[in-house]
Formats: C-alpha cells, structure tokens, sequence
C-alpha cells in the first residue's frame, strides 16, 4: 500500500502514474474548493462514478484474460492488493435516515 492509501497490483511505468497522480491532485483541488457545497460535491462524485463505470465496462473489462489460469493470476492480485474497486453509493435512504437520527438527538439534547 502506499503513502496515499491507495494500492496497485502491478508497478506502473514513473511517467504514468506520475500523470495519474497529477490528475488525482487536480480533483483533490476541485473538491477543496466547493468544499461547503454540497451541491457541487454531489456533481463531482456523480462524475467519478460515472468515469469508474465507462473505465469497468470498457477498456477493464476489455483487457481481462481469456485464459483462465491468467484470470486467476489477476483476481489473486486484485484480491492481495485491496480487491475490487468500488465506489459504494450512499443510498438516499440511508442518509434521510442519519438526518432523522441526528435531529433527534438535536431535539433531545435542546
């Protein structure tokens, strides 16, 4: 794992993962400046999941193995480097739910 958190499977080439953590930087930078903006947050967390799941369908899936010893090969690195990458989604409900309970404790406390 490194420094940042994040893992990867395989070493990258220096130049690549050099511009992947500009990128990375660059949106860092944007959620910082619309900080209190929920609305804007909202926009920026809708587009990543949207950029994971055209990277997933497309050109991830693309490159998977057909061979199935090499598959494997794969799904045992993913799994030893942190697994899938997922971007759990907060469902609607359960964030009106912590609302509800935070308000509550609000009203009881007052």
């Amino acid at each position: 794992m490194s420094q940042d958190g994040s893992t990867t499977p395989t070493a990258l080439p220096a130049s690549w993962d050099s511009r992947l953590t500009t990128v990375l930087e660059e949106l860092q930078t944007l959620a910082s400046e619309v900080e209190n903006q929920p609305d804007q947050l909202l926009v920026l967390l809708r587009r990543l999941e949207d950029l994971h799941r055209t990277v997933q369908d497309g050109p991830f899936r693309a490159s998977l193995p057909a061979d199935r010893g090499a598959l494997f090969t794969l799904l045992q690195s993913m799994e030893k480097s942190g697994g899938w990458p997922y971007i759990p989604r907060l469902q609607l409900r359960t964030f009106m739910d912590l609302l509800q309970s935070g308000e509550a404790g609000a009203a009881l406390a007052a």
